[in-house]
This record gives C-alpha cells, sequence and structure tokens, in this order.
C-alpha cells in the first residue's frame, strides 16, 4: 500500500510538474505569427490552432488551464504573436480579447481605386474584391444617392482599424457611415439646396483641384459659375477619373486624353459629371455646401501650391503666362 501511494504521489508531481512547464514556460513563436481565430471556434479548435502555429506546446495543457479559467470566454479575432511568452500568458491575451488591428489611413482624395489598393497593402483582402463592393453596393447609400452608380464619394477619408474578422462589406460600411456623421455635421442633406450627389461630386473636383483647405470655397465657387453660365468645367481631375474607369490612364493626362469619350470628361460634356471622380474629406464637402460668393471664371496654379483666379479670360492668359514663366530656368 505505501508503495502504491508513493507511486501515486510521484504521478501527480509529474503531471503537476508537467503541467506547470506547459503553463508557466515561455515559447518564442516563429517569426510574427498571425493567427486568426473565428467566432464560433471551440476551444479544442482554438487549441489546435495555438499549437499548430508554434504558440503553444500543449494542447491538452491549453484546454486544462481553460478548464480552471473559464471566465472570461475567449474571444475571436487576429492575434499578432511576436514574442516569447507562456501558455497562460496567451491565454489571457484571447481572454481579453487583445486582438490585432490593421491601421489603413485613406487620405482625401482617393478613388475607390486608390482604398482597394489600400486594403490590399493593409493586408485586409485583394484589391479587386474590395472594388466589386464598392461597384456594387450602391444600397448603402440609395437614401442619399438614389442615381450612384458606386460607392465613389462616400467612402470618407479617414484612419481606419480594421480586422480579418470584418468583412470587406463591413469595411466598406464603415467607411459610408463615417461620410454619413460627417454629412450630419456640416448639415449636408438638410441645409436648402443641399442636393447630396451634387454637393459631393463637386466636392471631389475641388478636392482634386487644390490642397490648400482656404481656397476650396473659391476653387467651388469657380466651378458653380461656370455651371451657372453652362460653360464647360474644363476639370482635368474628371478626365483622368475617365481614364480610370476606362483602365486607360497611364499616370499622367496629355492633350489628346482630353478628347476621351466618358460623360466624365467635363471638357467635352456640359455640367457635372455623373458622379464624384473621388472621395473627399471634411473641408471640400464644406467648401461646395458652402462657396464663397465671386465673379471668377477661371484658376491657374501659381506654382507655389495655390492659385490665381481670374474674372476674365484675358485676366486668365495673364496669369497662365506667369504660371509659365515662374516653371522657366533663371
Amino acid at each position: 500500500m505505501r508503495t502504491l501511494i508513493t507511486l501515486v504521489l510521484v504521478v501527480v508531481l509529474a503531471v503537476g510538474g508537467w503541467v506547470a512547464w506547459q503553463v508557466h514556460a515561455p515559447i518564442t513563436p516563429p517569426a510574427n505569427t498571425s493567427l486568426l481565430l473565428h467566432s464560433g471556434y471551440s476551444t479544442r479548435r482554438i487549441a489546435a490552432e495555438l499549437k499548430k502555429a508554434g504558440v503553444i506546446r500543449s494542447e491538452l495543457a491549453f484546454r486544462l488551464w481553460h478548464a480552471l479559467h473559464r471566465k472570461p470566454s475567449l474571444k475571436a479575432g487576429e492575434y499578432l504573436f511576436e514574442r516569447e511568452a507562456s501558455l497562460s500568458q496567451v491565454h489571457e491575451r484571447i481572454a481579453r480579447g487583445d486582438i490585432y488591428f490593421h491601421v489603413v489611413t485613406i487620405p482625401e482624395g482617393y478613388t475607390m481605386f486608390d482604398i482597394a489598393k489600400a486594403m490590399e497593402d493593409a493586408g485586409l483582402g485583394s484589391a479587386g474584391d474590395f472594388l466589386h463592393i464598392a461597384e456594387t453596393q450602391t444600397q448603402l447609400i440609395s437614401d442619399l444617392a438614389p442615381e450612384a452608380k458606386s460607392l465613389e464619394g462616400y467612402l470618407f477619408p479617414n484612419t481606419y482599424q480594421f480586422t480579418r474578422t470584418e468583412s470587406l462589406e463591413e469595411m466598406a460600411a464603415a467607411m459610408v457611415h463615417q461620410f454619413r456623421v460627417v454629412a450630419q455635421q456640416i448639415g449636408l442633406g438638410t441645409v436648402p439646396n443641399s442636393d447630396v450627389p451634387k454637393v459631393v461630386t463637386m466636392a471631389s473636383i475641388v478636392e482634386k483641384e487644390t490642397a490648400a483647405p482656404e481656397e476650396r470655397p473659391r476653387v467651388a465657387s469657380v466651378y458653380y459659375n461656370r455651371l451657372a453660365q453652362k460653360m464647360a468645367l474644363d476639370a482635368d481631375p474628371s478626365v483622368i477619373y475617365a481614364e480610370l474607369l476606362a483602365g486607360t490612364y497611364q499616370g499622367s493626362l496629355h492633350h489628346a486624353d482630353l478628347a476621351v469619350h466618358s460623360p466624365y470628361n467635363t471638357y467635352r460634356f456640359p455640367g457635372l459629371p455623373p458622379g464624384p471622380i473621388g472621395n473627399p474629406g471634411r473641408s471640400a464637402l464644406e467648401a461646395a455646401l458652402h462657396p464663397d460668393s465671386t465673379n471668377f471664371f477661371y484658376f491657374v496654379s501659381d506654382g507655389n501650391g495655390h492659385h490665381r483666379f481670374a474674372r476674365s479670360l484675358e485676366e486668365h492668359n495673364r496669369n497662365v503666362a506667369a504660371y509659365r514663366h515662374s516653371l522657366s530656368p533663371r
């Protein structure tokens, strides 16, 4: 009997030592190990995924440890394991929901093509898949822009934190939601004459034409003045967008491109293009919603990040000559 008791004690001590080693001895995972734990995974499945990834040594030890620490429950999400950690620390992270977020920054003026590439570069999905969503999920903004052919203009520029447990549809919806938040803040859709598609389309052109926030209301006034006089907008960014849609843009605009047959070509077709040509930020939206009151019909770069504005073609031609002179070697 004494021998049996001794044997049992030895076994208990051995098992206890093994469990303690499995739980508390740190393990170094392969470099930058990323693990995606989906909602609905059982503890057994999570343990198996962790073991397979080299994050823990034993599935059994993980399940035993979890049985003793069931609250809080294990959280779904993507986890990044960059440094050594013990099984107990790994369990604590997953119970705490210390998930890894992919940060993606969408600058003002990005097109849906630019955003699709940014999403792919951030490891959130393929550019083609995101672009397909942007081109088809127009029900997300159908109440604001019932004639919209895509989500262009409504994917609000911002810095977002996404996890790969979210779908690309959910990520696009988050960008549209942020647009709605800003639109409500500035009164878009509620102030008189704030036709949402018109304002967003105008804002997308203004966004592309100047990076100087203080100039945007004046640039907007130029285009509104042209619309009022039924003059062509002659906006170069609209031609670039026409070629982006056609898949023919080569990275720079040439004189021959101004003849491209597209309703987005504001040199050939009067009025606003049929939709936004990019995704404007708050400043451009406010400028399109509240343009300056001016008599300007033209503007050209001054070579220093701003523009010279003109009321007549003669005055504009002098400004163009001054701009060209500023570019000539001294």
